[in-house]
């Protein structure tokens, strides 16, 4: 439903933003533009979320933006080969004249998320944390009206009003490097 690029930027938010709720690294307001800095080099048991934490370790000197640009190449198939290995998804199927896309091992897994958002929205209730920093992310990358089925701006506003300041600011950077990428068309 969303193009390959915002795909990526969004993933990369959300693969940054579950470093940040793990404590793994954190944002230096302090520095214009705003960076990643690590906060623990110790390997967190994963090996999207270690690779990337590898890379901010090696050159914390980057801004947000560009770490989302980078990340945002490659995250795509990370986070699906991610998924296959956890068994979230089946790996892609050939057929005679074409490849089949991975397909959620479990619909029920694959929805939940998506539902538990969907039913914040309607009772007017926040979410937890992670589910929060998802419906910036979704809201960033332009998608939230498309996969919630009643779509409040001010909730999703209000709902990411109430995060803390560095998870705030990165999906901002998000909305802004996906809106790079809008009118860049690159």
């Amino acid at each position: 439903m969303l193009h390959s690029r915002l795909t990526g930027l969004a993933l990369a938010g959300g693969v940054l933003g579950e470093l940040m709720l793990a404590e793994r690294v954190a944002l230096d307001f302090g520095s214009n533009p705003e960076r990643l800095y690590p906060t623990s080099p110790d390997a967190t048991g994963d090996p999207l979320t270690t690779a990337v934490l590898g890379h901010v370790i090696a050159e914390p000197h980057h801004p947000v933006g560009t770490w989302l640009l980078f990340f945002a190449r490659t995250i795509y198939a990370d986070v699906t080969a991610r998924m296959i290995a956890a068994n979230l998804l089946k790996p892609p199927v050939r057929h005679l004249l074409k490849q089949q896309p991975p397909a959620p091992a479990d619909m029920n897994t694959a929805a939940w998320p998506l539902a538990r958002l969907n039913l914040a929205v309607q009772r007017r209730k926040p979410p937890v944390t992670k589910d929060c920093v998802l419906l910036g992310l979704l809201d960033a990358a332009g998608c939230a009206q498309r996969v919630l089925s009643e779509h409040d701006p001010r909730f999703v506003a209000a709902v990411t009003a109430m995060l803390p300041v560095p998870l705030r600011r990165l999906i901002a950077q998000t909305k802004v490097a996906v809106g790079q990428a809008v009118i860049s068309r690159r």
